[in-house]
């Protein structure tokens, strides 16, 4: 199978910044069609980009694009934004679960509605757009649904601090767990795809923390592109969770540089992400070593 989405229609959550936007960027550099669903539509001071700028990006790299308003917490609006896309590129081929919410604070500073909001977006969101999309992924000839989700690695460390957040992230993976098997039937690959180091999007700076020495957006539009051109129907490409930099280095890449938010980082001074498998990295600093 050619390592190409020229033809392939994605749908993207939560794309109109950041690391869905990049993967957009790299999908459409292969001549793919691209629908954005997203809420913002006005600029933000805080946030930049809307779904109409990120549109124009998508189509002076080289694809098609369809900016929708969506607001991933209504069915209905979910519903109505992925038959758009259908009948606009006549089908869905990949589905990337992007749209995530955040909040970092322990359980007796974490407000009921930032709980509600978390889960509804992350957790619900990605079952709810799978659910709506799998009648028209199942007529795909390779289909995937990937989400930007961590490994299901189950220590206290990752919960403690902010109990909401990682129930509404694990969630997601969960998702990749359950679906994977429960759609391998339709051949749809169903997999998660998480950084190693913190990634510098616009979300990441709302965060004050000085100290956070990260990689930019193109590491994980690098490593959905290899996902997302896997074929489908093979059992060794569902039910992964792939790590960034480990799945770059298993598929030669040895250049890391080009990642680097900023130039000429020295590698082990990049931070590390939450969620981390510790077979994963330790796996990651052996082929470091050997390359």
């Amino acid at each position: 199978m050619s390592a190409s989405l020229k033809g392939k229609v994605l749908f993207i959550t939560g794309g109109s910044r950041g690391i869905g936007k990049a993967i957009a960027i790299r999908a459409a550099r292969d001549g793919a069609k691209v629908a954005i669903a997203a809420k913002t539509v006005e600029p933000n001071p805080k946030l930049g980009g809307t779904i109409f700028t990120a549109a124009e990006e998508i189509e002076k790299a080289g694809g098609e694009a369809l900016p929708i308003q969506m607001d991933i917490r209504d069915e209905n609006n979910v519903k109505s934004a992925i038959e758009k896309t259908a009948e606009k590129f006549g089908g869905i081929d990949i589905l990337v679960n992007n749209a995530s919410a955040i909040y970092l604070k322990g359980t007796e500073d974490t407000p009921v509605s930032r709980y509600d909001l978390m889960n509804n977006i992350n957790t619900r969101g990605t079952w709810l757009t799978s659910k709506l999309a799998l009648p028209y992924l199942k007529a795909s000839s390779n289909a995937h649904i990937l989400n930007l989700s961590p490994p299901l690695s189950m220590e206290s460390k990752w919960f403690k601090n902010h109990t909401a957040y990682s129930i509404a992230k694990y969630g997601m993976s969960l998702c990749v767990l359950g679906m994977s098997a429960e759609f391998q039937k339709h051949k749809i690959a169903v997999n998660a795809l998480w950084p190693l180091t913190t990634i510098a999007t616009e979300a990441l700076k709302m965060i004050p923390n000085p100290n956070l020495v990260s990689r930019n957006t193109d590491i994980i539009s690098d490593s959905a592109h290899l996902i997302l051109t896997k074929p489908s129907s093979e059992k060794c490409n569902t039910g992964n969770f792939y790590l960034d930099e480990l799945l770059l280095r298993k598929h030669g890449v040895v250049d890391f540089e080009k990642y680097n938010a900023v130039p000429n980082t020295p590698i082990g001074k990049l931070t590390l992400d939450f969620f981390l498998d510790p077979k994963q990295v330790e796996e990651v600093m052996k082929l470091r070593a050997q390359q």
